[in-house]
């Protein structure tokens, strides 16, 4: 708290204040103008600010003060709003200095009347907006960069989960193939789902689909790792599981602090249709429906790939024969919800019983739409498909 020296000195410096200095000197301009807009009394300040001598000024229109696009405003809105409403608050105006430089300044202004309620005088007050005009400018820059840069941030996210995901599903000579593929939110972020399908020999075919702990530029790094790790992995070894064991090898050697889960098929011909061999690594099991209608999950789930020294990996066979549908799925989809129950595999079953008839492209995007739609088309997590179907033999 001041003492009561400081007190006492304050309010003495405050009573010998001169009204008319205090007017000329304040640390705002101050106009007086007619009602047609002549200037009749004008301050220290406002001077100082434009340049203008005083005698040159007084007896000058306000309104010839203005710059072109801010004379005309005046014209048309302020002064008759002036007129209207008795008082102007906060109106950007340019005014013209002395050597014909635009200040950008704030104008109150006030009507006075007279006892009849006639205007008799324009009373304006105008504040210096330049340093207010530079800071709006550079925030409204850095708007402009933040939403660059976010959109540079998309375009990058896009283009790293498209290189995760096939251009477009090969063709397997007797089976249909269909995937698909949304991110969480709003796409903005590289999500860790990834599928591939690819040749790994003259009759046989891989279709990998798999889940990376994380989001992000360090889960790119992981799930890059982890699709062509399958890739090189598959040419090598006849094995689904050996495929999955070198996979868990790479992680633990290479990314010892993060984990994904996979699942790794390998398709080839039979006379009667086509041996489905596979290995699971954590991941949710494929979920078949039979041509005849009924549904079960093939093989058990084993362990996350990377998270520990060895890795408990699940192998499993089974025979495809016309009509047999095969959907691969992360868990984007069974944990779809909207507060209430999961999409779960009964959603899958659903689709599948609905769309049996479709091409396994159609199939899968309509897992997808079904699993937005329990979520009111917002996805939490990142979801990715995959359908295997055996046409039948009329359509083979």
């Amino acid at each position: 708290m001041p003492d009561d020296d400081a007190t006492a000195a304050f309010y003495s410096a405050l009573a010998d204040d001169d009204p008319a200095e205090l007017y000329d000197n304040a640390p705002c301009g101050y106009l007086s103008a007619l009602i047609d807009g002549t200037i009749i009394k004008v301050n220290a300040t406002f001077l100082a600010w434009t340049g203008y001598d005083r005698e040159k000024l007084v007896g000058r229109r306000f309104h010839d003060l203005l710059a072109a696009g801010d004379r005309i405003f005046y014209d048309t809105h302020a002064a008759p709003m002036l007129f209207m409403q008795g008082m102007l608050r906060e109106i950007a105006v340019n005014v013209i200095g002395a050597s014909g430089l635009r200040l950008p300044m704030l104008m109150n202004a006030l009507l006075k009347r007279d006892d009849d309620g006639q205007p008799l005088v324009i009373r304006a007050v105008l504040f210096d907006a330049s340093e207010r005009l530079a800071y709006e400018r550079e925030l409204m820059a850095a708007r402009r960069r933040a939403e660059e840069s976010e959109a540079r941030a998309r375009v990058l996210a896009e283009t790293l989960q498209r290189s995760f995901l096939p251009p477009d599903i090969v063709t397997v000579p007797g089976l249909d193939v269909g995937g698909a593929y949304r991110p969480a939110g709003d796409g903005s972020e590289v999500g860790g789902d990834f599928y591939d399908v690819f040749r790994t020999g003259h009759q046989t075919w891989g279709i990998v689909l798999g889940d990376v702990c994380g989001k992000g530029a360090a889960a790119a790094v992981v799930t890059a790792l982890a699709r062509y790790t399958v890739r090189a992995e598959a040419l090598y070894v006849s094995s689904p599981a050996a495929v999955l064991v070198g996979l868990h090898e790479a992680l633990v050697s290479g990314y010892p602090d993060t984990f994904c889960t996979a699942l790794f098929l390998l398709l080839n011909p039979l006379p009667e249709g086509h041996r489905l061999r596979a290995a699971t690594g954590g991941h949710p099991l494929p979920l078949c429906r039979r041509a005849d209608g009924t549904i079960e999950t093939l093989g058990r789930p084993g362990s996350f790939l990377g998270m520990e020294e060895t890795a408990d990996i699940s192998e499993f066979s089974t025979i495809l024969t016309p009509g047999d549908i095969v959907v691969l799925y992360t868990d984007g989809v069974t944990e779809a919800s909207n507060g209430g129950s999961f999409f779960g595999e009964s959603g899958i079953a659903e689709v599948l019983a609905a769309c049996a008839g479709l091409t396994a492209q159609a199939m899968a995007d309509a897992v997808v739409a079904a699993a937005l739609a329990c979520q009111d088309g917002q996805a939490r997590d990142d979801i990715a498909v995959v359908v295997v179907k055996v046409p039948p033999s009329g359509e083979r």
